[in-house]
């Protein structure tokens, strides 16, 4: 497992959403290569954002990997326009899906890599069937949306979960990666390294406190990766 490949992809919704442009600059100056991006209906989740419109004009200004959570009641709306603006990978809710597979052969014919989004209580035999099919498996460790309630904590069997996942994965020789998603925060990402994620979204809780700068943040970050890392191994 020290091996692997920890990505930190920084949450736009979390940046200055009044100069996005100078946020991104400034996350490529510190040698990162994909931006998270949710993008939330308001049926399925209440908070709203990011429009389509946005996420194109941020596609003309980076060549960053666009990493999309969809949330919504209605994904191929979504998966479609997403595909049209020319995005990296797309995840999506398997609760709110009916035609699963159909969404990940769409994707996948894109040249996309395709991700599936659980709940925090959404339990991983939901995977049965579309684990072999799909390149990552995105866990929700807070309700999706909710990250602007600070008293809100990421649920206590977080840990538990991406070890369980991790477990599944290799136990079927799969090759497929782990994010993690909501107050994956200084405090929890080393023990979710541990666990076996691979993906780190990066909020408010890490890679954009206030009290700080973001490279200040990215090497806070670093330094729970490695101890994350480092652990494992001992």
């Amino acid at each position: 497992m020290q091996n692997r490949k920890i990505t930190i992809a920084p949450s736009i919704m979390c940046a200055d959403l009044c100069n996005l442009e100078k946020s991104v600059r400034e996350i490529e100056r510190e040698g990162l290569d994909t931006l998270h991006i949710d993008i939330i209906d308001g049926y399925f989740s209440p908070s709203m954002p990011l429009g389509i419109d946005t996420v194109k004009q941020l596609r003309k200004i980076t060549d960053m990997n666009f990493d999309v959570h969809i949330m919504s009641n209605n994904n191929e709306y979504f998966i479609q326009e997403m595909l049209q603006i020319g995005v990296q990978q797309i995840s999506f809710h398997l609760e709110t899906s009916t035609h699963i597979d159909r969404f990940i052969q769409l994707i996948k014919k894109n040249n996309t890599k395709v991700g599936v989004a659980l709940n925090p209580a959404t339990p991983l035999s939901v995977l049965d069937y579309v684990l072999p099919q799909v390149d990552a498996v995105l866990l929700m460790l807070i309700n999706p949306g909710f990250a602007t309630d600070k008293n809100e904590k990421q649920v206590s069997y977080a840990v538990k979960k991406v070890e369980d996942l991790y477990r599944l994965i290799k136990e079927n020789g799969f090759e497929k990666r782990i994010e993690v998603d909501g107050r994956v925060s200084l405090d929890t990402i080393s023990s979710l390294v541990r666990a076996g994620a691979d993906t780190l979204v990066a909020g408010s809780t890490s890679l954009f406190i206030s009290n700080k700068s973001l490279a200040e943040n990215k090497k806070i970050v670093e330094k729970a990766i490695l101890e994350g890392l480092y652990e494992e191994v001992k």
